[in-house]
Formats: structure tokens, C-alpha cells, sequence
């Protein structure tokens, strides 16, 4: 490996993560760095004095521009969209595992970025995710660093009005899901409803291409109904298996053997407050693949 491409993978997991944040799809992610990676290649990089910030200055500008066409597109998508998420098996809980999701962000915190402008967006990811400084903002951005804090600020004020503050223990958020999961299994409506915020909500992204709910479902009483209903039409042949999603505790739903859908839980007040289901084929295609080659619904019969 050449000194040149060795710069870029050093840097890549970096440059991932921002597009990924910035456009909440790892394909469209892999686009903007294979387009990253052609113009660092052709690039004079021996006058560099910093290599990483060039990359990340040309990251991001390619993943505003993709974002700018990304929404247009959006804007026709059949239902609610939700990003793709980032999958993992519950155990794959090795020591490079948990580096890679030290700094992920939740499906639920992606649906939000969606709100901003691509300009504001980048500022609250660099800023709040990777906290770059404002000099070095300004600089990526174009701008002034007045305005990159006026970026800053005005996202931040728009995702507060909409996240709860509230920092949720990775262990009681597991062990929610667990406990979630075992009454989803058995068909147990009362565990199922005593789990839900009385406000719970469900989102569904079928993207046209499968069957997903048009509206927002409300109302914890309504979800366990919801899943029960599942447990009653289909019993056995459902599985749900603990999975990461985007770092977090999160279930892989399979029936009869294929994977239906990947569910990620947004926790407030030791119950869960949201629910974000992903049922849209074209997205669950690299996590079908995943699942499937760590094991998928087999493990759950050991």
C-alpha cells in the first residue's frame, strides 16, 4: 500500500462517518468517499500540511452536494422514510466493535438531522459529533464562524425541541428489549402494554416496496396490540434477535426464516417511548447479508 492510500484508510472510518451521519444511507456514504478517494488520488498532496483536514473538507462538501439531490428525491418517497441503519449482532461485542460505535448516532437522532438544511446539518455534525472547532468549520464550510455557530446553534435548538434530553443506561435499554422481545415471543399483551409509554409511538419505512404503516401509530396500548396481533397470526414462526443498531440495543424481526424488519427503541423512563421499524428490502439488503453469514434466526434455536 502506497503512502497516498494509506492516508485514506487511515482516515476513512472518519470520512464514513460523517457522510453516513449526513445522509443516513452507508451506500450513498460509500459513493461520496469513492468520489473522496478519486479526488484526493488526483490531488497535489505533498503540499498538505494537514491531510485530514482535506479530507474532511471534501467529504463534506460532496455529502451537502448529494444531500441537496438526496431531498428532492425524499421529498416523492412513498411513506416515511427512515435512514438505513448500521447493523451488528448483539455479541459481536469485541474490543473493535465497541470503537466503531463509540461515536454512532441512533436512528431516532438521524430522523431528526433529516429536519435541517444540508448546510446546517454538516455544522451540527461536525461540531456536536466530532467536535471540530470552529476555525476548522468555518474553513470546511466556506463560511464565517459567526455563521457556523449561528448553524450550530440553530440545529442544536431544533433537535432539543424534539429529542428528550434524557441519558438512557445501555443496560436497562438491553434488558428493556429483552424483556420486550420474551413477550413479543410468547404473546404476552398485558407484558407487552406494561413495556409502552402510554404516548409510545411506531414509525414504519416500507419505501413503496412491502407493506408499512402511511401514518404515525400512537399509543402504547395500540403498539402491543399491534405486536400481539403478530404473535397470534403468525406464533412460532416468528423471531426477534438482539441486535446493534447504529450502536444501540436494538432487534432483527425474522419470520419464517426471513428477515421482516429491523427495529430500533428510543427508551425514556425505563419504557420504551419509540419505535423505528426499517421494512423496506432495498435497506435491509446489506443487514440480510450480515445477519444472515453471523448466523441470523439459527442462533436463537441454540
Amino acid at each position: 500500500m502506497d503512502q497516498r492510500t494509506a492516508t485514506f484508510q487511515q482516515h476513512r472510518r472518519r470520512l464514513f462517518g460523517i457522510a453516513y451521519r449526513m445522509l443516513g444511507s452507508p451506500a450513498e456514504a460509500d459513493d461520496v468517499l469513492q468520489d473522496a478517494w478519486l479526488r484526493w488520488n488526483e490531488s497535489d498532496t505533498d503540499s498538505l500540511r494537514t491531510p485530514e483536514a482535506w479530507l474532511v473538507t471534501v467529504t463534506t462538501r460532496l455529502a451537502i452536494d448529494r444531500l441537496r439531490a438526496l431531498r428532492a428525491e425524499r421529498e416523492h418517497y412513498t411513506g416515511f422514510w427512515l435512514p438505513e441503519p448500521l447493523v451488528e449482532a448483539a455479541d459481536e461485542d469485541t474490543p473493535h466493535a465497541l470503537l466503531e460505535r463509540a461515536d454512532q448516532v441512533s436512528v431516532a437522532l438521524l430522523r431528526l438531522l433529516e429536519q435541517l438544511a444540508p448546510h446546517e446539518r454538516a455544522a451540527f455534525v461536525l461540531r456536536q459529533v466530532f467536535d471540530v472547532d470552529y476555525p476548522d468549520l468555518a474553513a470546511m464550510l466556506g463560511k464565517t464562524e459567526a455563521a457556523c455557530r449561528q448553524l450550530v446553534h440553530r440545529a442544536g435548538e431544533r433537535v432539543r425541541a424534539a429529542r428528550p434530553a434524557q441519558v438512557v443506561d445501555p443496560l436497562e435499554h438491553q434488558r428493556l428489549l429483552e424483556a420486550f422481545a420474551a413477550a413479543a415471543t410468547r404473546g404476552d399483551l398485558a407484558g407487552l402494554r406494561d413495556l409502552m409509554a402510554p404516548d409510545a409511538q411506531l414509525v414504519s419505512d416500507g419505501g413503496g416496496k412491502v407493506r408499512a404503516f402511511g401514518h404515525l401509530l400512537q399509543g402504547g396500548q395500540r403498539l402491543a396490540q399491534l405486536y400481539y396481533a403478530t404473535f397470534l397470526r403468525l406464533g412460532a414462526g416468528v423471531r426477534y434477535q438482539p441486535v446493534r443498531v447504529n450502536g444501540q440495543p436494538g432487534l432483527a424481526r425474522w419470520i419464517d426464516g426471513e428477515l421482516e424488519s429491523v427495529q430500533a427503541f428510543e427508551v425514556q423512563a425505563g419504557r420504551i417511548a419509540a419505535v423505528f421499524v426499517q421494512r423496506n428490502p432495498d435497506k435491509l439488503a446489506r443487514v440480510r447479508a450480515h445477519l444472515s453469514q453471523a448466523g441470523g434466526p439459527a442462533r436463537l434455536e441454540q
